[in-house]
């Protein structure tokens, strides 16, 4: 029999994990010109993904295995332009199969791991900084609706980081109907449907939007959460969650969804000894999870509909306060080492333009000049470069 402590947990983690980034899913559907039914397919399919993906690996693995769509790669599609849905759909195909096949082929694994850290999470701050600078927007544009929502999320993060970004979603709502900025729409509860969108592969997306994404949410995601589950007694079923994930993620793409990843801050709700003493025991609270992920994917059309309602500003506002944390991690990593704080300053200023170039997105090349300073400086540094001596110093 599941204990209610799980059922509890699974449920926190679930509205967790919709209420304080959905609307940065919402910004990704909007980038790639994504039609009102391809939006509502995609959240449809992406939770139902996650639900999928959750109960297999916790009832094969006995640990509870708590997946989330990759929140980083959400923005990194949403930062994208001149992308079709169909595109989309072909780079996240892609994406899928590249995860999959890490976990099937070692050789891949190793070469991701051969990418710095540093330059990986420095690619990843890029893409959300631009995001993060429109809070101060919102705040002059709007400040009687946004301010509130600035102050709320603030003071909950002092007690509950992981609740701060859904309370201030549930005030924004509430004042903005309140206020008259929003108007109810008809609350009805049609049945979400999913649309197959054919994919269109085009090599200058896959390269600016698909090799980008496997890359953010490889490290940003997946490895967090294992690690996550290490923190917590746990071995974390590696392969089986990455042939798992991607295969997942390959096919809810056709219904116009992102990818699935492990999750790390929403896992660590459902781990704890507050769950259940017996750790043995608490694999069942991906069950749990699993069942309101399919709840919360059935009640999308509704609530779809109720954050089409509010306005363009605060969905703005909550995006950039959803990623604060984020891009704070992947600022820290990314400048916690000396000798790489040069080749991720650059991956950061490139990224973070936004400038795209030969029709491929400004990640890609932000990854590559990094990548390319940083090999200069490694060059430097064995001694191969003009002016320096055999043992690697300055020959004047």
């Amino acid at each position: 029999m599941m204990r209610p402590s799980m059922i509890f947990a699974a449920l926190v983690a679930a509205l967790v994990g919709y209420g304080s980034t959905i609307a940065l899913v919402l910004a990704a559907a909007a980038a790639l010109g994504a039609t009102p039914a391809q939006t509502g397919s995609w959240v449809l399919a992406i939770c139902l993904g996650k639900a999928a993906g959750s109960a297999w690996l916790s009832w094969h693995a006995r640990v509870p295995v708590v997946l989330a769509w990759s929140t980083p790669g959400a923005a990194l599609i949403a930062a994208t332009e001149g992308v079709t849905m169909a595109q989309g759909v072909g780079a996240f195909v892609l994406t899928g199969v590249m995860i999959a096949l890490t976990g099937a082929l070692r050789p891949l694994g190793r070469l991701v791991a051969m990418i710095p850290d540093a330059i990986a999470a420095a690619m990843l701050a890029g893409v959300l900084l631009p995001f993060c600078l429109k809070l101060p927007q919102t705040a002059v544009a709007l400040p009687a609706l946004t301010l509130p929502l600035i102050v709320v999320f603030a003071l909950v993060r002092l007690k509950n980081p992981a609740l701060a970004v859904l309370a201030a979603l549930a005030l924004g709502i509430g004042a903005s109907f309140a206020t008259g900025q929003a108007h109810l729409p008809q609350l009805t509860l049609p049945l979400p449907q999913l649309t197959f969108i054919p994919p269109e592969f085009d090599p200058t997306v896959l390269l600016g939007l698909a090799l980008p994404l496997y890359l953010v949410t490889m490290a940003s995601q997946n490895l967090p959460g294992f690690a996550t589950l290490r923190a917590a007694g746990f071995e974390p079923p590696v392969q089986a969650s990455l042939l798992g994930t991607g295969g997942i993620s390959a096919l809810i793409a056709l219904a116009g969804a992102h990818s699935i990843s492990m999750a790390a801050i929403t896992a660590a709700i459902c781990m704890g000894d507050d769950v259940h003493p017996d750790r043995g025991r608490r694999w069942p609270v991906g069950l749990a999870y699993a069942l309101f992920w399919v709840l919360l994917g059935l009640a999308s059309p509704l609530i779809l509909s109720l954050l089409a309602a509010l306005p363009p500003v605060l969905i703005t506002a909550i995006v950039a306060l959803a990623l604060l944390g984020p891009f704070m991690g992947a600022a820290s990593v990314a400048f916690a080492t000396t000798a790489t704080r040069f080749p991720t300053a650059v991956t950061i200023a490139v990224t973070a333009s936004g400038t795209p170039a030969l029709g491929i997105g400004a990640a890609f090349w932000g990854l590559l000049a990094g990548l390319a300073v940083h090999g200069l400086e490694l060059w430097k540094e064995r001694g191969l470069a003009p002016g320096a001596d055999q043992k690697g110093r300055s020959s004047d």
